[in-house]
């Protein structure tokens, strides 16, 4: 039996309405992002974390899984920042094959990363690819947004730079 974690698990609604907008993958050409309604549980995410580092002693409380890819990877706010909302941390991506990356530096700024054209993994493994931006999505960020506009490679570079350890520290994790 998994303990129950506890902290904000409160559902976003910028990432709801994210949840209701289309993420067509046109045959590799468009996303590949399938957002969630809500926030995995605490008990899925500990039993996710633990079996994707090998590591039992850990617990899912540092992330709120909020969406996945077609293989299984996973997006996530990473509760990084003590003290501060859920929409101030940072989305991360952590493939079903061990890719990691960091997206966006908060909420906020994924939004425009996705209003660009990237999902989590493009932003994540891949942002040099070409990508479309979406009109649909630009509006849902007016909407919620709290940042000003950026180019999604300049939110997704700053991200890099702010947590340059974050594939390390995470692998550090794996047994």
């Amino acid at each position: 039996m998994t303990e129950t974690i506890t902290g904000d698990r409160r559902f976003p609604p910028a990432l709801a309405e994210v949840a209701t907008a289309d993420f067509p993958y046109d045959d590799g050409d468009g996303f590949d992002f399938e957002p969630y309604d809500d926030f995995d549980s605490a008990e899925e995410t500990t039993d996710w974390i633990r079996d994707w580092t090998g590591n039992h002693e850990l617990d899912g409380a540092a992330y709120r899984v909020f969406g996945q890819d077609g293989t299984g990877g996973l997006a996530a706010l990473w509760c990084v920042r003590p003290g501060l909302p859920l929409t101030e941390q940072p989305v991360v991506f952590l493939g079903s094959e061990g890719e990691v990356g960091v997206v966006a530096g908060n909420l906020s700024d994924f939004l425009w990363v996705l209003a660009d054209g990237y999902g989590p993994m493009e932003a994540a493994l891949d942002p040099d690819r070409d990508v479309r931006p979406r009109p649909e999505l630009a509006e849902l960020a007016a909407r919620h947004a709290t940042t000003p506009r950026r180019p999604a490679l300049a939110v997704i570079e700053g991200a890099k730079a702010e947590f340059p350890t974050f594939e390390d520290d995470l692998f550090a994790l794996c047994r």
